[in-house]
């Protein structure tokens, strides 16, 4: 099944709408600039971060039938790497094709996802029945293909095959948490580009602007969201902000207190905190944000992450060794790694509490 919708995507035309990601807009808009647009791009960074936005807007750019006559350039073609487009950097938002993209109502862009757990081999041979017909009425098709790593083996191979041999006046567009994510051959047929978590004081500032947060609270959320907008926006309904304040500090007084447990009460820990799994990431994101602060308030302590907790991250910082704090961040780590890698929740918590506790 194609979906010729494109959810999720906010209601932005230009790319200096997309915050905190301004190394990923520059090599975009270097693309429109010099008329060397490929024919598959992989977008690759956490969820939430503006990777469908900005595909959302690179299509537009394609496309737009009213561009400022300002950024307007003469297109070029190389046969190996890039496509002929006489475009610009800067849609209008306004024109037919730049409100059908933006409102998710363009047949000529397409969005791919998973129907379940993955990317089943008959959604990419309906991609392929549509592929081999010229787009309806755009310059360039754009197909969007989102968490391309829920692609299926069988998918995988059927979508290497349109890699191989592109269409003409189509550009493919992949989402992806890694590149390691994909198969190596589908990696090394795109241009890939990364998007960072963003910045927790532009993220502050975001749910500031566009949620009207109160500053102190958006400080928190930002920290806890790990760089990921769409993850602060989940955060930010009262109920949820409070529950995950109080879930920070609960984490806290916890971690602060584990050298002084039997090992009862540290296995009890690790048992609670495995009991609700979606929470997890989340958990341990916060427990290491308060070890980094740990750390960094030694030396810069106006840097620190969770500035509503000063106080307290002073008075503990002094009473931990750098050493034992990095050893502390190192072994959460571990543990993320092992968690991602399917290793038993249970004991792969149960083994970071009890090292925290000795380090």
């Amino acid at each position: 099944m194609i979906d010729s919708s494109v959810p999720g995507f906010e209601s932005i035309h230009r790319f200096d709408s997309i915050l905190g990601q301004e190394k990923p807009v520059q090599l975009l808009t270097t693309l429109l600039r010099n008329a060397t647009i490929p024919h598959a791009l992989l977008f690759t960074g956490i969820e939430g971060i503006g990777k469908r936005s900005a595909a959302m807007v690179f299509a537009m750019a394609c496309n737009c039938l009213n561009p400022d006559p300002k950024h307007l350039f003469e297109g070029r073609k190389d046969h190996h790497t890039a496509q002929h487009r006489p475009a610009t950097t800067h849609p209008c938002g306004r024109c037919k094709s730049c409100r059908k993209i933006e409102s998710g109502n363009h047949p000529d862009v397409i969005s791919i996802e998973s129907s379940g757990p993955f990317i089943r081999i008959g959604q990419i041979r309906d991609l392929c029945h549509t592929l081999a017909l010229k787009p309806f009425e755009a310059e360039f098709r754009v197909v969007v293909i989102k968490d391309s790593q829920a692609m299926n083996q069988a998918a995988s191979n059927a979508f290497l095959k349109v890699l191989e041999e592109p269409p003409e006046r189509t550009i493919l567009i992949l989402t992806a948490g890694h590149t390691s994510d994909l198969l190596p051959t589908i990696v090394s047929r795109c241009q890939h580009i990364r998007f960072n978590p963003i910045n927790s004081k532009i993220l502050a500032e975001m749910l500031v602007q566009r949620q009207g947060m109160q500053p102190n609270e958006a400080v928190i959320i930002a920290t806890m969201s790990n760089g990921s907008f769409a993850r602060a926006i989940a955060m930010t309904a009262a109920k949820n902000r409070r529950g995950l304040i109080n879930l920070r500090n609960w984490l806290i007084a916890e971690v602060d207190a584990l050298a002084s447990r039997p090992i009862g009460l540290l296995l009890a820990f690790a048992a609670r905190l495995s009991k609700n799994k979606a929470m997890v990431p989340e958990s341990l994101e916060m427990i290491k944000s308060y070890l980094r602060d740990l750390v960094i308030c030694k030396y810069y302590p106006e840097k620190i992450i969770n500035q509503d907790l000063s106080s307290k991250i002073q008075n503990t910082s002094h009473k931990i060794t750098v050493t034992s704090l990095l050893s502390k961040i190192n072994e959460i780590q571990t543990a993320q790694q092992n968690i991602q890698a399917n290793a038993n929740l249970r004991l792969t918590l149960e083994t970071l509490v009890m090292k925290i506790a000795k380090n």
